[in-house]
């Protein structure tokens, strides 16, 4: 899986929300897991192909999939 963009998921912002970007790029704003995973696919990942929580596809940053209220 070495060819494929690296997903990175920012901590939520005062709505709950999260940025998502892949290899740099903004994919949009996240309000939960299923957007990560769309915003993932239209990157060039087949959602059969990774688990949502693999460190090695998805980095979480404040947080991990199981966090999206507002940040303390």
């Amino acid at each position: 899986m070495a060819d494929h963009p690296r997903i990175v998921v920012y901590p939520p912002d005062s709505t709950g929300r999260r940025r998502v970007r892949a290899d740099g790029e903004i994919l949009g704003m996240a309000a939960g897991p299923a957007d990560v995973v769309e915003f993932a696919r239209r990157a060039g990942l087949e959602e059969h192909l990774f688990a949502i929580d693999d460190p090695r596809i998805i980095e979480w940053r404040g947080g991990g999939p199981d966090d999206w209220g507002t940040p303390a």
